[in-house]
Parts: structure tokens; C-alpha cells; sequence
């Protein structure tokens, strides 16, 4: 018989250190969670939890897959917002989530990179600088989980990423195909998925002006306004000046606040409500700040306007019932949804595009999915299209061609979205959604993820 997801427990944890592994032994009975840390560079701690499916079925022509989940920032907590706040078991109110992927495939939720959520370096010289850098820790960490743990590697492994993580996700990718082909990594490695994700930047912040003029958010002012940044951007991309170029972007959102009335970038549609910062910030933490709380603050909008006593508040949630039950998590560890330190880190290689390295997989034959929800802004539709079309890949031309198929959700015949394949390139266009699709778009997310990961599960 199936509990629901919501009775899931552990019954025993223990974690051991082996050779800068750290090992998470388990005991459940009909379904299990299982967490640990895993040392993927002396002094540099990952944080990963593991939950495996209850509504698994056994199926030798179809085996269970497995989900990577990836968030972005760069600095987001996917063990927090991808899992409390989009498809893990649970909400943020330790509900059960009637759309929870886990229905399709078991979850692999990381707080990557190291000094994201819960992860955490021992010295301030180990926060990785680069996608690159973030994927090596990633495939170190994929090494300790996967290589020894048959029903692990027998899983088809999906990395499914958001946002600034699809980045990270095409590196990842090719590291994995390389170090499977090398004997390093033993898995399947069964696809990339990369939703509303930050591949191009170039190509987005030339679409945001077109995009926010057609929908009455900006006037030709604020159009050329933005165009005039895009265009300056373009040449500090052009110039090699990348930490110049992601300046010039935080003034480019600013620039789009203040002549659309604050429009939010997760959707289009709304008004951003981002609290202010606190002018005794530096202007470096300014900057920083004012874009990562913009990252959660559509989520966290989404709680139920009765919350009390912060109930239902993420980071509350984090930092003490999940804490209290991890019983791993450091004591003077605070979690944070994005840190701002691995933000900066990275900010050179912020505003560098991986067009090649999509590339590179659909020549290697490996399965990518792009998924894009209508109503985003910062990773929109229209830009996700443009770096698509500038592909060298030699099955581009015929996916143009291809026809669109209409998409449904169960018995509801209104069109929620629509998709196109061809070979493994495969592409959803998500209707209603902003930026975080399986939030906005749930059921239809749910059917997506089930038909990109040919889950056996049907229900």
C-alpha cells in the first residue's frame, strides 16, 4: 500500500566520512528520503537531498528516472525554492503538493554552487568563479552518489534546471557525457532540461524593450531607453568586459522599473512588490540584493495572504523545522534562499553565453528540452527563441519546419501550451506561465516532465 508523500520517514540516518565522501545510510520501508553532504574539494561542503519516489513503477522497458534539480541566482537554493516552493512532496506549510514531480520520477535536489542554501567553503577563496567550476564540483558530487549505488545508476539521470542554472546545466551535461565515456561516472545520463534559463544573455536583454513596448509595460521612451543599454551591453560582452557587462544589466532593470511602474520580471503582467534595501548597504550589496530578492519575491508572493507569524515563510521553514530534522545542518549555519556571495563570485561569467555548449550536446545525441513560460520577462520567450535559431546544430532547419502540437491538461481541452521535436531537440511553449512554470502552470509542468523523462508512471 502507498502512503502519501507526506508520511514519508526516516527511520534511521547516519553519516560517516570516508576518503572526503560523506555517506547517508537509510532504513524505509515503502519509500524513503535520504540527505548528506558530500566534500566536492577539500574544505568545500555540498549539500544534496535525495527523495525516492513513492509512486515508483517497475517497468524494464521504461526504468525510473531521476531528476537533478538545479536552481539559479547563481546562488539560489534548490533544496529550499525548488523544493518547498515548486515541485518537492511538500509546500512550505508541510502540505503535500497534489503536483509534485516526484509522481514522475525521483528528486535530486543540490544547493549548488558550493555556499548556496545549506553548502557551505570553509575558506573564502573556494566559492567557485565559473559555470565550469560549478559543474566539476557537481559531476564530484554526481561521482559519490551514483557510482556506488546500482539502483541509483540504473536510473536515467535528468538535470533539470531554471533560470541561471540551465547555465550550469550545459556544462554539467558535457561533464557527465565526458566522464561516463571515460569510466569516471556510472550512470545514463538521459537528457538536459533547460526551463526559463539564462543560456544567452544577450539575446534576453535585446528582447526585454520589444517585449515590455508590445504589451503596453514600456513606451517608446522607456523602449529605446532599454535598447540603448542592450546595445551597450552587447559591446561590453563584445570587449571582454564581463563583470562591466552584468553592471550594466543591474542598470538595465532599473532602467525598465522605473518606466514600467516597477513591471516584475517573473511575469509580465504583475508589478514587482521587492522590498527596499536598506541604504546603509553598500552600493556593491545594493545591487546584489535588490536582484536576488527579486528572484524569490514572486514566489513568496504566491503564500496565502493570511500568513501569520510567518507562517509559511521559506526561510523561517529553513532555518528551523528542516534544520531541526537535517540534524547535519552546522549550528551557526544561517540559510538563505540566494546568497549574494556566490553571486559576486560569479559575476564575471554572469553575462557569458553557452549557445555552443547546447550545441555541443545535440551533437553528442543527447536529449535537450527548452521550456519557456509566455509571461516571463527576464528569460523570455521571444529571446529563448533567438539564441535557439542561432544553433549550428544540423537538425535546426527541419525543427523549424516541424508543426506545433497543442497541449492539455487530463480532461480539459483548453490549449495550455504547445511542443515541437525533432530528433533530441524538443521545445515547449508554456501558456499563462511567467517564470517559474511549475508554479503558474502546475498540471501541465507535471505532464512536460512526465513526457521529457518517459516516466512509466501514467498517473
Amino acid at each position: 500500500m502507498k502512503r502519501s508523500v507526506a508520511q514519508l520517514v526516516i527511520l534511521c540516518l547516519i553519516v560517516s566520512r570516508t576518503n572526503g565522501e560523506t555517506k547517508a545510510v537509510r532504513s524505509n520501508s515503502d519509500g524513503f528520503e535520504v540527505w548528506g553532504y558530500a566534500e566536492v574539494r577539500p574544505k568545500a561542503h555540498m549539500f544534496w537531498w535525495h527523495y525516492k519516489s513513492p509512486y515508483r513503477v517497475e517497468d524494464p522497458s521504461k526504468p525510473w528516472p531521476i531528476i537533478l534539480w538545479l536552481q539559479g541566482g547563481p546562488g539560489a537554493s534548490g533544496v529550499g525554492i525548488g523544493n518547498f516552493q515548486e515541485v518537492g512532496p511538500l509546500d512550505t506549510f508541510l502540505k503535500p503538493r497534489n503536483s509534485t514531480w516526484l509522481k514522475k520520477a525521483d528528486l535530486l535536489f543540490v544547493d549548488s554552487p558550493v555556499g548556496s542554501g545549506y553548502s557551505f567553503v570553509e575558506e573564502k577563496d573556494l566559492y567557485v568563479k565559473s559555470d565550469e567550476e560549478a559543474a566539476k564540483d557537481l559531476t564530484t558530487l554526481l561521482q559519490q552518489l551514483f557510482n556506488k549505488n546500482q539502483i541509483l545508476n540504473q536510473s536515467p539521470l535528468y538535470i533539470v534546471a531554471e533560470s541561471y542554472g540551465g547555465k550550469i546545466a550545459v556544462k554539467l551535461g558535457l561533464s557527465v557525457f565526458d566522464s561516463v565515456q571515460s569510466g569516471k561516472l556510472k550512470l545514463h545520463l538521459g537528457g538536459v532540461v533547460l526551463g526559463d534559463s539564462w543560456i544567452s544573455p544577450e539575446d534576453y536583454v535585446f528582447s526585454w524593450g520589444p517585449l515590455l513596448k508590445y504589451v503596453s509595460r514600456l513606451d517608446y521612451k522607456g523602449l529605446d531607453l532599454s535598447n540603448s543599454l542592450a546595445e551597450k551591453i552587447k559591446k561590453q560582452i563584445q570587449n571582454g568586459e564581463d563583470a562591466e557587462a552584468t553592471e550594466t544589466w543591474m542598470e538595465l532593470e532599473s532602467t525598465i522599473a522605473s518606466n514600467s511602474n516597477s513591471v516584475d520580471f517573473y511575469n509580465f503582467l504583475l508589478d514587482s512588490g521587492m522590498d527596499p534595501v536598506s541604504l546603509t548597504t553598500s552600493e556593491e550589496n545594493r545591487n546584489e540584493n535588490r536582484i536576488l530578492k527579486k528572484y524569490s519575491r514572486y514566489l513568496n508572493d504566491l503564500r496565502s495572504s493570511s500568513d501569520l507569524k510567518n507562517e509559511g515563510d521559506l526561510g523561517t521553514l529553513m532555518n528551523g523545522v528542516i534544520k531541526k530534522k537535517l540534524k547535519i545542518i552546522p549550528k551557526d549555519l544561517l540559510w538563505g534562499s540566494n546568497s549574494g556571495t556566490v553571486f559576486t563570485a560569479m559575476q564575471a561569467d554572469f553575462m557569458r553565453h553557452t549557445i555552443q555548449g547546447v550545441d555541443e550536446l545535440l551533437a553528442k545525441g543527447i536529449n535537450v528540452t527548452i521550456y519557456n513560460g509566455q509571461l516571463d520577462v527576464i528569460c523570455s520567450t521571444s529571446g529563448t527563441e533567438a539564441w535557439v535559431h542561432k544553433l549550428k546544430w544540423e537538425g535546426l532547419e527541419e525543427f523549424k519546419k516541424m508543426d506545433r502540437e497543442p497541449l492539455y491538461c487530463e480532461s480539459d481541452r483548453k490549449t495550455r501550451g504547445f511542443t515541437k521535436s525533432y530528433k533530441n531537440l524538443h521545445f515547449y511553449w508554456i501558456l499563462g506561465a511567467g517564470h517559474f512554470v511549475p508554479v503558474d502552470e502546475p498540471c501541465v509542468a507535471l505532464k512536460m516532465i512526465g513526457d521529457t523523462t518517459k516516466s512509466p508512471q501514467q498517473l
